[in-house]
């Protein structure tokens, strides 16, 4: 099997380790894994962990662990990705990629033309609902270690309380001078924020600014959401981190 799966929890060399809900129901029933089959287990602290099928029951499947691995696969470029919340489909399409484009952490925000409104109840559920997306992203990616996702909060109040300090901030804007491939190259920490579709007005672009953030272009053409988010990435990572 070339199957990779997040467990939560610790995990300890040549241990034995049991699924059951979820987790199980996915490799038993989804994927009909059988006994002697191998697959890798990680649990987003870093390292990953060669696994063996040797039990299935009808609710759980048991897995004999190996040696944990280092795979190298997180970049050493740490992107935290400010990100205007669009509908639903296009958002998620967003948090798939930038997790496996290598983003450390993601977090959605609410903005003045913003046509996506969420109330407290529905923030926490879309919130755990991107997780569970950025935890695919990393079975897929060979990722290792699970972007952190905010619960949402609006653009103005995030400025406000801005909770890292970065090497870099910019705020992609189709009328900036200043292109995204040629800002001086961050130490280990850049902040990119991006609006949703109707995009920044002018308050958001100023109140930015005075926080401290650098008005970037990406070419001539103005981007949708989702596509400026991926394109704004894939430079970054290939200019100063990983992406080859």
């Amino acid at each position: 099997m070339n199957t990779r799966l997040f467990v939560s929890g610790t995990l300890i060399n040549d241990a034995e380790l049991k699924l059951d809900g979820d987790r199980a129901k996915y490799l038993g029933k989804v994927l009909r894994a059988r006994i002697g089959e191998t697959l890798i287990i990680f649990n987003g602290d870093g390292p990953e962990w060669p696994a063996t099928i040797t039990k299935i029951g009808k609710n759980s499947v048991n897995l004999m662990l190996g040696k944990s691995i280092e795979p190298g696969t997180e970049s050493p470029l740490k992107i935290h990705l400010v990100q205007g919340i669009s509908r639903s489909e296009r958002m998620d399409f967003v948090v798939q990629k930038a997790t496996e484009l290598g983003v450390k952490r993601i977090t959605p925000i609410l903005t003045e033309y913003g046509v996506v409104k969420l109330k407290y109840d529905r923030a926490e559920k879309r919130r755990d609902h991107w997780q569970k997306i950025a935890t695919s992203a990393c079975e897929q990616s060979g990722r290792t270690r699970q972007p952190l996702i905010d619960e949402p909060i609006p653009l103005k109040r995030w400025l406000e309380k801005k909770p890292l300090k970065f090497d870099t901030e910019v705020i992609l804007s189709p009328n900036a001078t200043s292109p995204l491939a040629l800002i001086p190259a961050p130490k280990t920490k850049i902040c990119v924020l991006i609006g949703p579709e109707g995009g920044f007005s002018e308050t958001e672009y100023k109140n930015a600014k005075s926080s401290g953030f650098r008005a970037v272009s990406m070419g001539p053409r103005v981007l949708r959401t989702e596509s400026a988010a991926i394109t704004a990435l894939s430079i970054l990572q290939s200019r100063w981190g990983d992406l080859c």
